[in-house]
Formats: C-alpha cells, sequence, structure tokens
C-alpha cells in the first residue's frame, strides 16, 4: 500500500546535534497524513528532509520507487513534493502574483494554474499586486499555500499551517483544503491543534524527541494514546 512516499531508518543532524532517530513513516496516493508532537519533536526537520532542505543518505527517503534522500530541493519539487514552509518563506522584494509565478517554475503539468489559486482564495487576486509583505498573516499563509500547489505536486507538505494565525483565518485555510487534496494529491500536514489535525487526516504519527512514539488512524488514536506520546508517560 505505501509505495508512494517511504521512509526507512531516517537519521538528520544539524552539526553535532541529532534531530531525527531511525525515524520510519510512509504515506499513500491522495492519503492525508497528520504529523503531531510537542515543540522540538522532530516535526520540521522531517519536513526539511523530505523537501531537501537538509540532505540525507539516499535511500532513507524512497519516492514512487526512486531514492530521493540526497537530492536537492528543486530537484525534489521537480519530482512532485511541495513545502509549505513554516513562518511562509515569501520573497518580500516580491508581488504576491511574482511570488506565485515563483511556484510554476518546475515546469510540471496538472490541475493548478494561476487563475484556479486566485478562485480558490479570491483575496489574493484582489490584492496580486501588493507586495507580499503588506498583506496579513493569513493572507501570506494563502501565498505560501498559492505557491506550493502552482508547482502542480502530488505531495503537499504543510508546516505548522495555523502557527500565529487567527481563529477565523484558520478555518478559512481549513475550508479550502478538500478543496486542494480532493483530486487526489496527498498531504502532510504538521499542526500544533491536535483536534484540528486528527480531523481532517486518515492516519497520524506522532514524534517525541526525533522518533515515532505513536501511529494509527486518526479516527482510532485516543486521547490517553497521544498523551503517552507525547510526554513518554
Amino acid at each position: 500500500m505505501y509505495d508512494f512516499l517511504t521512509i526507512t531508518a531516517l537519521n538528520a543532524h544539524y552539526g553535532d546535534f541529532q534531530a531525527l532517530y531511525d525515524l520510519n513513516l510512509s504515506i499513500a496516493p491522495s492519503e492525508v497524513v497528520a504529523i503531531i508532537g510537542a515543540n522540538g519533536a522532530g516535526k520540521s526537520t522531517l519536513m526539511r528532509s523530505i523537501s531537501g532542505l537538509m540532505r540525507n543518505d539516499a535511500t532513507a527517503i524512497r519516492w514512487k520507487g526512486r531514492d530521493i534522500g540526497h537530492l536537492r530541493a528543486d530537484q525534489v519539487a521537480g519530482l512532485g513534493i511541495a513545502l509549505v514552509p513554516e513562518g511562509r518563506q515569501l520573497f518580500p522584494s516580491l508581488s504576491v502574483e511574482e511570488n506565485l509565478r515563483i511556484g510554476g517554475q518546475t515546469g510540471r503539468r496538472g490541475p493548478w494554474s494561476l487563475a484556479r489559486v486566485y478562485q480558490l482564495f479570491p483575496i489574493l487576486h484582489e490584492r496580486r499586486r501588493q507586495p507580499s509583505t503588506s498583506l496579513s498573516g493569513g493572507q501570506q499563509q494563502m501565498v505560501a499555500i498559492g505557491r506550493a500547489l502552482m508547482a502542480n505536486p502530488e505531495l503537499i507538505m504543510f508546516d505548522e499551517i495555523s502557527l500565529g494565525l487567527a481563529p477565523v483565518v484558520i478555518r478559512q485555510i481549513y475550508d479550502a483544503l478538500p478543496g486542494i487534496v480532493g483530486e487526489g494529491m496527498a498531504a502532510m500536514i504538521v499542526e500544533q491543534d491536535i483536534t484540528k489535525a486528527l480531523s481532517v487526516s486518515t492516519r497520524a504519527y506522532c514524534l517525541q524527541e526525533g522518533r515515532v512514539s505513536l501511529e494509527g488512524g486518526s479516527n482510532d488514536i485516543s486521547r490517553e494514546d497521544i498523551s503517552r506520546a507525547y510526554f513518554g508517560v
């Protein structure tokens, strides 16, 4: 079943500090997987490793039968994996539309275009010529999501999708998710709001100190299971 993205014995380091330890994880086509865990558990490091922002052993990350752990971020994006990074990381000197167009530079064909992103987030069309830094935090998150969609990925990864956003904006973002993943795209969601993460995913992994401490169906995991996985008690 899980021959889409497979992670096997992934280790990741920042200098002498080890952030991930022999981590195993998988995601199937069209599946939505939640990654939960306390701050410092290794969630963002996992995302950075998959997306090519951190180099790893080639065989630790396998995408559709190909070893990709050693590839650069642009090479990974070209294969169909897109990241919506924590903190948005937009280009401040560029307009909203210019930021969106950068996502399309992979040249991948698919259903997502500038017009479709504007249909998903109409406010971005209204403000397409404004500098990205002039937008609210929620609108900047919409730009970051739209930029990733412009790459027409088969797997989209959201790192801290609702961090720092107002509740009304979070609802808008999550209301848009079915339209994003409704055509067969797989998604991996890192989210601090456990209830929200489990409500939109089919499976979940909990990380604790760089290791998988819990894995299961999102509807089957209890609060007690999560508490033990978070804190090891």
